[in-house]
């Protein structure tokens, strides 16, 4: 049971960092009424991957730490 949930929730890690990619790769103006170009887009993207991988290191310790109580 724990494993489905900790898949379910992979899936919506990963639905969530989908849309806020395409979200940050179409927008033509940022928060802030700034332009977003090319180079801007790659590091609020990198920023966004930087952020998912951190979640994804706590979903690996996660899923050890399950793995070794069975």
């Amino acid at each position: 049971m724990k494993l489905k949930i900790w898949w379910l929730s992979n899936l919506v890690w990963v639905i969530i960092f989908s849309i806020l990619s395409v979200i940050l790769f179409l927008r033509k103006v940022d928060g802030s009424g700034t332009i977003q170009t090319p180079t801007t887009k790659l590091a609020s993207f990198i920023v966004l991957a930087v952020f998912f991988i951190f979640i994804i290191l706590m979903q690996v310790i996660f899923l050890l730490f399950i793995k070794r109580k069975k």
